[in-house]
């Protein structure tokens, strides 16, 4: 039994939720979302609450049940307030600006590194902290993750990109011979 798929997910106001088919589609302030739904699962929407069922025990459908309760939950919670990610662009020389719709990074590269802005994703730039947010938690966190990769932190000074908060453990550099 799936103890995260079994619970309801509760509608707040101002979000939509519509099921068709295979297909769930969730609208609010910030945007809309379409969710596919696999085979097995069912979704139905009442009384302000969205619940999500499985049509027999397979342990693959068993696996399916949470995972989809937790991606319409992760869409309904998207398109009420945003999901955002920060990154820090730490090292001596590094930048980071936005050019339009696009980011704009100077980090140690002998050119500059255009990062095309992605559709459903929001930028902002405050100092060395690049702000990404919008309604889809998997895009923005695969954005996050693409700028990342970018200039991934140095495993000996700890410069690069990296998430807020995160830490980086750092290597020794070379010691001196001792005898």
């Amino acid at each position: 039994m799936s103890r995260i798929g079994n619970q309801p997910i509760t509608v707040t106001d101002g979000v939509q939720v519509q099921v068709s088919g295979n297909t769930v589609h969730v609208k609010g302030a910030q945007g809309e979302l379409n969710i596919e739904i696999p085979e097995n699962i069912l979704v139905e929407n009442s009384d302000g609450k969205v619940i999500v069922t499985r049509t027999n025990n397979v342990n693959e459908v068993k696996a399916l049940h949470g995972l989809t309760q937790r991606l319409l939950h992760n869409a309904i919670t998207g398109v009420t307030k945003a999901w955002e990610k920060k990154l820090e662009v730490i090292g001596t020389g590094y930048r980071v600006k936005l050019q339009g719709r696009d980011l704009v990074l100077d980090v140690g590269y002998s050119h500059s590194v255009k990062f095309a802005g992605v559709s459903g994703v929001q930028y902002a730039v405050q100092a060395n902290v690049i702000t990404i947010s919008g309604a889809d938690r998997q895009l923005v966190g695969q954005t996050a993750n693409r700028i990342k990769a970018i200039r991934k932190p140095d495993p000996y000074k700890g410069k690069g990109i990296r998430y807020e908060g995160e830490v980086i453990k750092l290597k020794p550099g070379k010691k001196a011979k001792t005898a």
